[in-house]
């Protein structure tokens, strides 16, 4: 007698069930196992080096001078070989004395461009980026003052195209950050600092640069991963994060015709002074690791990207794009 259709049906979906039971223990041994032994996985390394995974508490006073940090923050990578990405350009990079700023300082060096670093008025902080600069053999002006002054950043550029002769580059990478815990806590003058240096800072300084920049020149600005997703802590950083993007976007079409091309570098946590001048110390040893690589990078780690997008022997087609480099999602 045949089985019926439904029976068939029915045995074989008795089958699957017991497969997937049979699946099921085996990964409930695995996990049971792995409970027991207390596996533990650290952070991601994937670099040339080992970089920190976890950082005592501190806190900075404002604007954050690098020296004070620790551990300092690792900018100079020593395994990073220049190839003339940048052979004799002339380059300007905003809050070059510290973090990111200088850590693209030094490698633009390293690919052959001069630079001048503009910073607020951590003046020790600026003498060290010089003399990383001048280690890879490259000239380096240093420039103190406020981006959110359109005077400065008239001054600053003519004064760079005088003694450089040209500029090829800018990096637009000064910021002010400060959390709140409430949009009631942000007061007007905090909103008016945080919009004046990250956005009207970000717009002067290109407007003067573009001035003098030729066909074949550069913009590469750093937005954050808090202008992609928002952070709730952040609301004016965010809100001029997302800005930068924007006006990045918006400059690079504007740009085209003129063959100036437009990019930003939007990283995650990176072990700057920046942080550890907004966060109480208790939060600054945990930094960055929410992130799925759980640890911050380090500047070395980001300006890379900001070689990749300023020279045109690598990214002459690109333009108007956002690179997040943010530990994995």
């Amino acid at each position: 007698m045949a089985t019926a259709p439904q029976d068939r049906h029915a045995g074989q979906a008795e089958t699957t069930a017991q497969e997937e039971r049979a699946v099921q223990a085996r990964i409930d041994d695995r996990d049971a196992h792995r409970q027991e032994s207390g596996e533990k996985k650290g952070a991601m390394q994937a670099g040339a080096r080992k970089y920190p995974e976890g950082f005592p508490e501190q806190h900075l006073a404002k604007p954050g001078e690098e020296r004070a940090l620790d551990p300092q923050p690792m900018y100079d990578a020593p395994y990073y070989k220049g190839s003339g990405k940048l052979q004799d350009k002339a380059a300007i990079v905003t809050g070059g004395d510290s973090g990111i700023g200088r850590a693209v300082a030094t490698l633009f060096a390293r690919e052959g461009a001069d630079v001048a670093v503009l910073y607020l008025n951590e003046h020790a902080d600026a003498e060290e980026t010089k003399r990383a600069v001048e280690k890879e053999g490259r000239r380096c002006m240093l420039i103190a003052g406020d981006v959110a002054d359109p005077a400065f950043c008239r001054d600053a550029v003519r004064r760079v195209q005088a003694t450089f002769g040209k500029i090829d580059v800018l990096v637009n990478n000064a910021a002010f950050q400060e959390h709140v815990n409430d949009i009631s806590e942000l007061t007007d003058a905090h909103f008016d600092r945080t919009i004046k240096t990250n956005l009207y800072g970000y717009f002067y300084m290109a407007r003067e640069a573009l001035a003098f920049m030729q066909e074949g020149g550069a913009i590469v600005m750093t937005g954050s991963v808090t202008g992609i997703s928002g952070s709730g802590e952040l609301l004016d950083y965010s809100m001029t994060k997302g800005g930068i993007h924007a006006f990045a976007k918006a400059l690079s079409a504007s740009l085209i015709k003129r063959g100036v091309r437009v990019n930003v570098v939007a990283p995650g946590p990176v072990w700057t002074p920046l942080n550890p001048a907004d966060r109480p110390a208790e939060k600054v040893a945990e930094f960055g690791q929410k992130t799925p690589m759980k640890r911050a990078a380090q500047p070395e780690e980001i300006a890379p990207a900001f070689v990749f997008l300023a020279s045109a022997q690598c990214s002459s087609y690109i333009t108007g794009e956002v690179l997040p480099i943010i530990g994995g999602y």
